[in-house]
């Protein structure tokens, strides 16, 4: 095994991958080795040959295992090239967790297929604004359980106090009350007995300043980390 490498004696694995049952055990191994490999210098540059080699498979599975790592927004794989445009070396980011890692890529969102993602986005946005319709103008609706919970936060406004508020502001309440609902209908909903209003702003303006690309995820992931490695 190669000595330069092997950089930190533990790993981290957050609770959005453990539980995400959208990820084989094995994937979620690998992705604890490559948050033990970035400790040191803010990423991993170990090649598929060396996981190949720890965990005793094919390249080729290594290569499935961090591309479906990639897919579902975890880690970010960036490959530096030479002036003859060779590839010289792959930089693996951790993407996940602001909390994880201090050297996180800077994840910037790339419209590669414009089309698609706005009305990916649109879709997004009409089911967000629909919900917090509901949540502010037919409460009945609403789970009584959840709605209590937005009581207890203070997330409930009055129309004249959002007539007043500024369109960023309205638009991040909107978002932090989706991704709690998101909460109260997954194994995370302990979590919404813990939060507290100025701690899920202070994740949702510090998920702003990474830029992911799946801002709602990763907002949602910072929420259950935080909450899950810190019981205030």
């Amino acid at each position: 095994m190669n000595e330069e490498y092997q950089v930190s004696y533990y790993s981290i694995i957050p609770a959005t991958v453990r539980y995400d049952t959208n990820l084989k055990a094995a994937e979620k191994l690998i992705y604890g080795e490559i948050t033990s490999l970035a400790n040191r210098l803010g990423y991993c540059f170990a090649q598929n040959r060396y996981f190949a080699n720890l965990y005793k498979v094919s390249i080729h599975t290594v290569s499935q295992w961090i591309s479906h790592l990639e897919k579902q927004g975890y880690i970010h794989a960036q490959l530096i090239k030479n002036s003859r445009n060779e590839v010289k070396e792959r930089r693996i980011y951790i993407v996940d967790n602001p909390y994880v890692q201090k050297n996180t890529y800077p994840y910037v969102s790339k419209n590669t297929d414009g089309m698609y993602e706005n009305v990916q986005d649109n879709n997004i946005n009409n089911n967000i604004d629909d919900f917090f319709n509901l949540v502010m103008n037919n409460k009945y609706i609403i789970p009584t359980k959840f709605y209590l919970i937005l009581e207890r936060l203070k997330l409930i406004y009055s129309k004249e106090i959002l007539s007043i508020m500024t369109q960023d502001k309205v638009q991040m309440v909107k978002e932090v009350i989706f991704v709690l609902y998101e909460l109260y209908n997954s194994k995370f909903t302990y979590i919404l007995s813990q939060v507290n209003a100025d701690s899920l702003f202070n994740l949702y303006l510090i998920a702003q300043e990474h830029k992911p690309i799946d801002f709602l995820n990763y907002y949602k992931r910072s929420i259950i980390n935080k909450y899950t490695y810190n019981s205030t």
